[in-house]
């Protein structure tokens, strides 16, 4: 199975808190996020991944080169200008895989940290549920507004995502962790060469559409570093548990 791991992002809300390296590159107990999640995925046996760059792209092909020292393939897709969590998954697609991909693929958002999640068990619902997608959701009752939330049906079919929810849409406490498994279809739904989102713009077409996407309700959490007050707790502290 191949993985889009996103590190491309400039991390604008760390502007003077981070500003030397690209965010999945900050250290939380010695050791750089992205680093926790390429290793998370090579011990679920994904060794071909995908990762794109922009922000500082030399800090994150110097340190993992070829991918090779964690036994796995790392193939870089540089954008010189930002394409969106969608759209940088479309290039890697177009530029790499051509019209020959027929298996389903994951897409990971490389400054989260997710290593104490089961990726098999994922794969796993997904393969079972034969849906175009599978989004990762945790529950989170507090502070949602944001984070992309979901509402799901008693069969875990997504009925409804919003992305970053007004007071009045507030609807579930299901939150987007970043992590996808999905369908070559849902390729379809990306238009070429254009600043396009998942959680923005392709799941409320596709839960509009004829597809099926679903939620794996994941008894974990996730760490983020999205605010410098998560930065200092979680990397200034040392804090990864």
């Amino acid at each position: 199975m191949k993985a889009v791991v996103l590190a491309a992002g400039e991390g604008q809300r760390l502007k003077g808190v981070l500003d030397n390296i690209p965010k999945p590159m900050a250290r939380i107990a010695g050791k750089p996020i992205l680093e926790y999640n390429i290793e998370w995925l090579k011990n679920a046996d994904v060794t071909d991944i995908y990762v794109n760059l922009h922000h500082l792209p030399d800090v994150i092909t110097q340190h993992f080169g070829d991918g090779s020292r964690w036994g796995i393939k790392i193939t870089y897709s540089y954008e010189p200008e930002l394409l969106g969590t969608a759209g940088a998954v479309k290039k890697i697609a177009d530029t790499y895989w051509k019209n020959s991909n027929t298996e389903s693929f994951l897409v990971v958002y490389g400054d989260n940290l997710f290593s104490n999640f089961e990726l098999p068990r994922i794969i796993r619902f997904h393969n079972a549920k034969r849906g175009i997608g599978t989004i990762c959701l945790y529950r989170k009752p507090e502070e949602i507004f944001k984070s992309g939330i979901a509402v799901i049906d008693e069969n875990c079919r997504i009925t409804n995502f919003i992305e970053k929810p007004s007071s009045n849409q507030v609807a579930s406490d299901l939150v987007n962790t970043g992590v996808y498994v999905f369908e070559p279809t849902i390729l379809k739904y990306i238009p070429q060469n254009s600043y396009f989102d998942f959680s923005r713009d392709v799941f409320a077409k596709v839960i509009a559409g004829d597809e099926i996407l679903y939620g794996f309700l994941l008894n974990a959490n996730i760490i983020t570093i999205d605010t410098p007050q998560l930065f200092r707790k979680f990397v200034i502290s040392g804090n990864s548990r």
